[in-house]
């Protein structure tokens, strides 16, 4: 059995963050870890009733590295059900607080990490990115995340939402943090030697998508890169069905015989999922593959891109996660969909007083460069 102190059909502890955490936590940099990941001998629910009392014999090959590096485990967080919402309203338990602003979501799905990070009960978080869900509680909470290229941070041992889209990643409350965690995550990762965001040609997209005030922020944080120009970057269109099919393999075994127990937003959604075909998937992962050429064409000669991470600032709890996910994840699942690194961080204040975020991207495989960029903007929007 866990030896935690756990959540069980009862509901959420307290604070609405933790579903399980350790009995005792050793030395180290206290570390929150998305319970979509697994954890050796601690309750590992994945978000859903199904795995209320599912206890791992393994830890998850990105936790343990982190582990190894002296990080310390401090608990379990809660998340949208199975990682497929973006809101972190859990029907099973609890709806995850926005520290930051109360009777807004936390973001999702790694709502929960999201919210430890700004309450102060974790100095890093270890969460996942299919669609936007690091980014997107980030941006909620005014904190920061960062996806790295898909596949530089093992998988291995996390609950999969549309394997071909997800990535594990880190969480934290400024750059560095997130890119030491890069270092322990990712044997020889190097940091990029940048000076000024002079050295950077910055292309700039998607202002006009956003609220006012967001766009706004935004456009102020991209007039801090001297070498920033317009950039025509294309919005992702088509490629859903594939995500969705993805997603129906993964349920497959579990959805079609006990599709009640999982919440009604999910399953609505993965009931959908259920109806792509395989042809409709197939003609989606040909959009994808057209879809990343258009990117790589459009980005060439830029070493940058800077976009907002979300168009809107926090919605309101109970707004209806089916209603705000297309916009929570418009630009965000595009570096999902091509793999490229992106990192949100904080920009200023924007509708209702509440975070603006900034997204930094570059091609797959420029990992160091978006974290270097990230923190020098950083310094730069924390001087003002």
């Amino acid at each position: 059995m866990s030896r935690a102190r756990r959540v069980g059909r009862g509901g959420p502890p307290p604070d609405g963050v933790f579903l399980a955490r350790p009995e005792q936590v050793g030395p180290g940099i206290p570390l929150a870890v998305k319970d979509l990941l697994d954890t050796a001998g601690l309750t590992t629910t994945y978000g859903s009733i199904l795995f209320a009392d599912h206890v791992p014999e393994r830890t998850a090959e990105a936790v343990r590295r982190l582990e190894a590096a002296g990080y310390a485990n401090v608990g379990k967080t809660n998340l949208h059900e199975f990682a497929y919402g973006t809101t972190s309203e859990n029907p099973h338990f609890g709806t995850v607080p926005n520290p930051i602003a109360p009777g807004r979501v936390a973001g999702g799905s790694s709502g929960g990490n999201a919210a430890a990070l700004a309450l102060g009960l974790a100095d890093a978080a270890l969460g996942t990115d299919s669609g936007g869900s690091v980014r997107i509680p980030a941006a909620c909470t005014g904190t920061v995340g960062f996806k790295p290229t898909f596949g530089l941070v093992p998988t291995e041992g996390c609950f999969p939402l549309a394997p071909s889209f997800d990535h594990v990643g880190p969480m934290a409350s400024d750059v560095e943090t997130c890119t030491r965690m890069m270092e322990a995550l990712v044997p020889g990762f190097a940091r990029r030697d940048l000076a000024a965001l002079s050295d950077l040609r910055v292309g700039i997209a998607w202002l006009g998508e956003a609220d006012a005030l967001v766009g706004a922020r935004v456009a102020e944080a991209a007039a801090l890169f001297p070498h920033a120009a317009p950039l025509d970057l294309p919005l992702l269109d088509g490629v859903a069905p594939l995500f969705q099919r993805e997603v129906a393999d993964v349920h497959r075994g579990l959805f079609p015989e006990r599709a009640d127990e999982y919440g009604e937003n999910v399953r609505v959604k993965v009931a959908l999922a259920f109806e792509v075909t395989a042809a409709e998937a197939e003609e989606a992962a040909r959009q994808r593959e057209r879809y990343r050429e258009r990117m790589r064409e459009a980005a060439e000669g830029f070493d940058l891109v800077v976009t907002p991470t979300l168009p809107v600032v926090a919605p309101p709890v109970g707004t209806g996660e089916l209603r705000v996910r297309p916009r929570l994840t418009r630009f965000t699942l595009p570096l999902n969909a091509v793999g490229w690194p992106a990192l949100a961080l904080p920009c200023g204040p924007a509708e209702d007083g509440l975070p603006a975020s900034v997204q930094l991207a570059a091609p797959a495989g420029e990992d160091a460069l978006v974290l270097a960029a990230g923190s020098l903007l950083e310094a730069e929007l924390r001087r003002r």
